[in-house]
């Protein structure tokens, strides 16, 4: 009985037991499979291997692929191509005809497209490149400040992808498919497009085979017009319905290539990078050497207000001691007089008819400042440097002739300065600004907000070269670093542009900016008597065009009595007017 009840007992247990050795299999194999996962997964510590790794991770969607056993950052490649099925048939231009076959022809971003048809005309090689991410966005490349002098940091871009140039021969013909958001508000500031240009771009330099002119081909697919600042409207060759045709002047697109990707680094170094030594100018100055069909050039249209700027203007380009020609363009409100003196100044005189901004209101100051469109029909010269009527120049500025268009020093955001700037004249540019003139928006409702959305991929000129006569900051240790600037001797900046009320409109004595409650940023006395300078030293009879209104003096005086009545600290309204001038009216 006893026997029967502990066979009973064990026969009960034997299938507990075996249910707990089931439990514990399946927990073990569990456990090893993690086990097993974690071993062969990669070390995290990939992932701080190298600081450049998190910047690039930063600004574009990364995964980590293996290559030699190495774990690198990049993303899934643009020729990850669908089944043909799939594919839009891309029709093939009638141009093409006369190219002849036999042609080796590089595909950018053309994997998403059927494009068998090209293959008659020769092989067709699908040029591979990561494609930037979605989040690297514009003011990645185009901050709004650098530390230009390298004060704490060194400036330096981040990284756009680019195929690896060396696998491949040399081509006959590059076709491009452009990204084209229009009319999407920054469509025309979309890195995946500035991408693709730089690709075709750098493309062409590297293994694009000359003619006997020097000159590649390529080919854009698009619906927007390729960026001027690449591919210059003088360049185009043929356009057929979407398609662009180019045969660019190599040896431009070569000196833009090498030029930074965007404003944020120099393309005139201050400094040789990462040591305290003043950037060696003297191969660039050697090629700017020989005075070429290049000119400085300024304009003056609907008023005589800036007539004495224009010669404090010339006075100041000839005491640096360029070769170049001075062109001043004038509409007709310049009374003949004046225009005889600003000739004896120095300047060769254009007259223009000028062009107003259909979207300026009447009689307003932007009314008729799409007149500087004007300087792109210059095309007797290569090149200008635009140099605006409230600027003075210190240091010879005949390097910025080595530079291409669009070059210039740093606004807001990532908008340029449009008081210096270097442009190349071309009649069909400036058919193009024309035409742009009722779509275009400008920010400020001027021709610097306007030029901003022709040429967005732009070159930063130290601002040195264009230093801007503000106090933004407001505090004390700015205005000590800027005025130490603005009365250095030698100079230790190109040019001074007098933002605000002009020296010419003040009395002598003291910067009158300092009279109004919103001007007062502008106000820098050591920058006023530096103008001043100028002035003494042109000739009396060019002084005579300097001198001030009736009506003039009667604002000067309201100004002068309501800074008194507002107390302003730094009292300038105690300070006894001296200036002849008040007393010798024009």
């Amino acid at each position: 009985m006893v026997e029967g009840l502990t066979l009973q007992k064990l026969m009960k247990a034997t299938p507990s037991k075996a249910l707990i050795m089931r439990i514990n299999l399946i927990f073990l194999a569990f456990f090893l499979v993690i086990y097993a996962s974690l071993l062969l997964s990669p070390s995290s510590s990939v992932y701080f291997e190298n600081a450049a790794s998190l910047v690039k991770c930063s600004l574009r969607e990364c995964h980590h692929k293996a290559e030699k056993g190495k774990a690198i950052v990049g993303e899934a490649k643009v020729n990850a191509r669908r089944s043909r099925g799939n594919m839009t048939k891309v029709e093939v231009p009638s141009f093409m005809n006369g190219m002849g076959k036999g042609k080796k022809i590089g595909m950018v971003n053309m994997d998403e497209d059927d494009v068998s048809g090209w293959k008659s005309h020769g092989e067709t090689i699908p040029i591979d490149f990561e494609r930037v991410s979605e989040f690297f966005k514009w003011p990645d490349l185009f901050p709004e400040w650098i530390d230009e002098e390298e004060e704490t940091d060194v400036p330096s871009c981040p990284e756009i992808p680019m195929p690896d140039f060396e696998v491949y021969d040399s081509l006959d013909l590059i076709v491009a498919k452009l990204p084209c958001r229009y009319p999407e508000e920054g469509w025309n500031r979309e890195v995946f497009r500035l991408q693709v240009h730089l690709i075709a771009a750098n493309l062409m330099v590297k293994k694009g085979r000359r003619d006997w002119n020097w000159r590649a081909k390529v080919v854009f697919w698009s619906k927007c017009r390729p960026m001027l600042e690449f591919f210059r409207c003088d360049d185009l060759v043929k356009q057929e319905g979407d398609w662009w045709f180019y045969e660019p002047d190599m040896t431009k697109l070569e000196q833009k290539v090498s030029l930074p990707i965007g404003s944020c680094k120099l393309a005139l170094p201050l400094w040789t990078q990462g040591i305290n030594d003043v950037y060696d100018l003297s191969k660039i100055q050697r090629s700017t050497r020989t005075s070429r069909r290049e000119a400085y050039a300024t304009v003056l249209h609907s008023s005589e207000a800036y007539v004495c700027g224009v010669i404090a203007l010339a006075r100041s380009l000839l005491q640096t001691g360029t070769k170049r020609d001075l062109v001043l363009l004038l509409d007709n409100s310049i009374s003949e007089p004046k225009r005889n003196a600003l000739a004896a100044a120095g300047w060769k005189i254009r007259l223009i008819k000028r062009i107003r901004n259909p979207r300026a209101e009447k009689y307003s100051y932007n009314e008729y400042n799409y007149s500087k469109f004007r300087l792109w029909q210059l095309t007797d010269y290569d090149k200008i440097v635009f140099i605006d009527a409230d600027i003075i120049v210190l240091r010879n500025l005949d390097i910025l002739f080595h530079f291409p268009q669009m070059s210039a020093t740093g606004n807001d955001v990532w908008i340029f300065n449009s008081g210096i700037m270097v442009i190349e004249p071309s009649n069909c540019t400036f058919k193009i600004l024309m035409d742009r003139r009722e779509d275009i928006i400008s920010y400020n409702g001027g021709d610097q907000g306007f030029l901003n959305e022709v040429f967005v991929w732009w070159h930063r000129l130290p601002r040195r070269v264009n230093f801007l006569k503000n106090f933004w900051a407001n505090t004390t240790n700015e205005a000590s670093v800027k005025n130490e600037l603005f009365g250095a001797d030698p100079p230790k900046v190109y040019s001074i542009h007098f933002l605000g009320l002009k020296p010419w409109l003040c009395y002598r004595d003291y910067d009158c900016n300092w009279n109004i409650g919103d001007q007062r940023v502008y106000a820098s006395d050591v920058a006023h008597q530096r103008w001043w300078k100028f002035h003494d030293a042109m000739d009396e009879k060019l002084q005579k065009l300097c001198g001030l209104t009736k009506q003039r003096k009667i604002e000067l005086d309201w100004d002068r009595m309501m800074a008194r009545k507002s107390e302003f600290s730094d009292e300038h309204w105690k300070i006894n007017v001296t200036d002849p001038r008040r007393v010798h009216l024009i």
